[in-house]
C-alpha cells in the first residue's frame, strides 16, 4: 500500500504541477512579468471536466449500494457546467462580482434539479422519487458546486495560490497517515473512520504548515506567519473533508470509492479533501488577501 502510494502519488503530483504551470505560462498568470491573456485556466478547466466524468461514475456506484440511482445523463453535464461556472463569468468580465458567478451556479442547479424529475418519471415513475432525485442532486452539489470554488481560486489568484492550497490539504494527508501510523493511539471518530487518530490530526496540521510555508517562501504569496497559520488550519480542515467522504463510503459499506488508482482507491479518494475545503480557502483568499 505504502509503495503504491509513493509511486502513484509522486506521478500524480508531478503531472498536476506540470499541467498547472503550463496553464499559467500559456495564460500569463504564472509571473507578473507576462501579460494576462483573455482566457484563463483553460487546461485546468479541461482537467476538471475530464475528472468529473469518472468521479460521477464512482459516486454513482456508491449511491447504488445505498439503494438509490444516480441519473448520470443529468449529473455529469450539470456538475461540469457548475464546476466551470467561474470561467464563464470571467469570460464575461464578471468574475469579481461573485453574485454573478453564484447566479450561474444557482440557475444551472435549478434547471438540473427539475430535469432530474423528468428522468425519474421516464425511468422509474414514482418509485424512489425522493431517494433518486436527492442522491442525484447531492452529486451535482458535491462534485460541481464545491469544485467551482477550486477553479475560482485558480482564476482569481493564479496557479501558485492554487498549488499552495492543493498541496497543503493533500500534504496534510501524508502527515496524518505518517504520524497516525507511528504514534496513533487515541481514536478521533471510530464510527466514521476507525483509522483516524488525534495524533494523526496533529501530524496533518504540522505537515500542512510545512508545505504551506514552503510554497509561500518560494512564491511569495503569503508572509511566513500567515503561511504557517494557513497550513495548520487547512491541514485540519483537510482531514475533516476526508471524513465527509468516509461517511459516504461507510453508508455504502465500501472501503474505497473504486480501485482505479493503486494505493489510493479512486478519484473521489484523491479529491475529497480539496473539495470539502475549497469554499473555506476561497473565503480566506477573498477576505484576507
Amino acid at each position: 500500500m505504502l509503495k503504491y502510494r509513493l509511486i502513484f502519488g509522486s506521478m500524480m503530483a508531478a503531472v498536476f504541477v506540470g499541467l498547472i504551470l503550463l496553464d499559467g505560462h500559456l495564460d500569463g498568470s504564472l509571473t507578473k512579468a507576462a501579460p494576462n491573456q483573455p482566457v484563463q485556466a483553460t487546461i485546468f478547466m479541461i482537467l476538471i471536466a475530464l475528472l468529473a466524468i469518472p468521479a460521477q461514475f464512482e459516486l454513482g456506484n456508491l449511491i447504488k449500494q445505498t439503494g438509490a440511482h444516480l441519473f448520470k445523463s443529468i449529473t455529469i453535464p450539470a456538475s461540469i457546467l457548475i464546476a466551470t461556472a467561474p470561467l464563464w463569468a470571467f469570460l464575461l468580465g464578471w468574475f469579481y462580482g461573485i453574485a454573478t458567478s453564484l447566479s450561474v451556479c444557482i440557475l444551472i442547479s435549478a434547471f438540473s434539479f427539475l430535469a432530474l424529475f423528468i428522468v425519474q418519471a421516464l425511468k422509474f415513475g414514482t418509485e424512489g422519487t425522493i431517494r433518486n432525485v436527492s442522491a442525484s442532486f447531492f452529486s451535482i452539489i458535491y462534485l460541481g458546486f464545491l469544485c467551482s470554488f477550486i477553479l475560482g481560486i485558480r482564476i482569481a489568484w493564479g496557479p501558485w495560490v492554487l498549488l499552495t492550497f492543493i498541496f497543503t490539504v493533500k500534504g496534510s494527508d501524508i502527515g496524518a497517515y505518517t504520524l497516525g501510523r507511528l504514534f496513533g493511539k487515541h481514536k478521533m471518530c471510530p464510527t466514521i473512520s476507525p483509522g483516524k487518530t488525534w495524533e494523526g490530526l496533529a501530524g496533518a496540521a504540522m505537515f500542512g504548515a510545512l508545505v504551506s510555508f514552503g510554497f509561500s517562501h518560494f512564491s511569495g504569496i503569503m508572509t511566513p506567519l500567515w503561511a504557517v497559520g494557513f497550513g495548520a488550519v487547512f491541514g485540519v480542515l483537510g482531514q475533516l473533508g476526508d471524513l465527509v467522504e468516509s461517511m459516504i463510503k461507510r453508508d455504502a459499506m465500501s472501503k474505497d470509492s473504486s480501485a482505479s488508482i493503486p494505493g489510493f482507491g479512486g478519484i473521489l479518494d484523491v479529491i475529497d479533501s480539496p473539495l470539502a475545503t475549497a469554499p473555506a480557502a476561497f473565503a480566506f483568499f477573498y477576505f484576507v488577501f
